[in-house]
């Protein structure tokens, strides 16, 4: 039986849009199970007012935070004792951080340190630090699903460009992965190039998956085998040419 991971899910509310609330909450749960939901905010201010519905429909738990001091940023204390009082806790088994916001970045690097797992989901915004101490990071923006303007024409998403640099993660990390022939199983290649750039993802590119990112490059082959014992999918292995 495969153990159920166990996430805490706190966002900073001060710091994302509700327009990714409910795409974010859907990529969760490729991860885990998010058991714990809870959004830190001055829900007394105005412009948190639109979150209302937002909430009620993904089950998330407001938590009302003061705005104590001008320019002091509350909803950061509130949520870093939170999460440490959720790892001692030990009911969870992983943290999903939302913000944008580098001040999570010791307690991220705080709670990989007590082995859980950490994802950071943020805005393409958000500094480097916090993205590198997280296990993975995901953009808002390429969980939000395309929509039409006042025109009715669909927006072009922004795609990041497959840069040299990028080609030479791909590749480096194909020769770290691979067996004595030069063959590298998929999955091992993803998990080697998230641990070197944790904020990686094809969708950055503008595709679903690893395997059509690799093979639109022209630098790699690629070879479907058959899994040990049959079964209908297929294991994808890589090589440089």
């Amino acid at each position: 039986m495969i153990k159920e991971i166990k996430l805490a899910v706190l966002i900073d509310g001060d710091n994302i849009p509700s327009k990714y609330i409910k795409a974010m909450m859907e990529e969760i749960t490729k991860y885990g199970t998010p058991t714990i939901k809870r959004i830190y905010g001055d829900w007394t201010k105005p412009h948190l007012t639109k979150w209302k519905n937002v909430l009620l429909e993904n089950a998330i738990n407001p938590i009302q935070q003061y705005s104590y001091t001008t320019g002091k940023n509350a909803t950061d204390s509130a949520m870093i004792i939170d999460a440490m009082d959720i790892l001692y806790s030990g009911k969870v088994d992983g943290f999903c951080l939302v913000s944008s916001d580098s001040d999570f970045t010791k307690l991220a690097t705080r709670l990989r340190e007590a082995g859980m797992q950490v994802y950071g989901i943020g805005e393409k915004k958000t500094p480097d630090p916090f993205i590198v101490a997280c296990d993975k990071f995901i953009y808002l923006e390429i969980l939000q699903k395309e929509e039409p303007n006042e025109q009715g024409q669909r927006r072009k998403p922004s795609y990041d460009k497959i840069t040299p640099k990028v080609i030479r993660l791909l590749q480096n990390s194909v020769s770290d992965a691979a067996d004595e022939d030069g063959w590298a199983f998929m999955g091992d290649v993803g998990s080697i190039i998230l641990k070197k750039q944790p904020n990686f993802d094809s969708r950055n590119f503008g595709f679903e998956k690893l395997t059509p990112l690799f093979s639109s490059i022209g630098v790699f082959e690629i070879e479907q085998r058959d899994k040990q014992g049959g079964g209908r999918f297929k294991l994808i292995y890589v090589r440089n040419k």
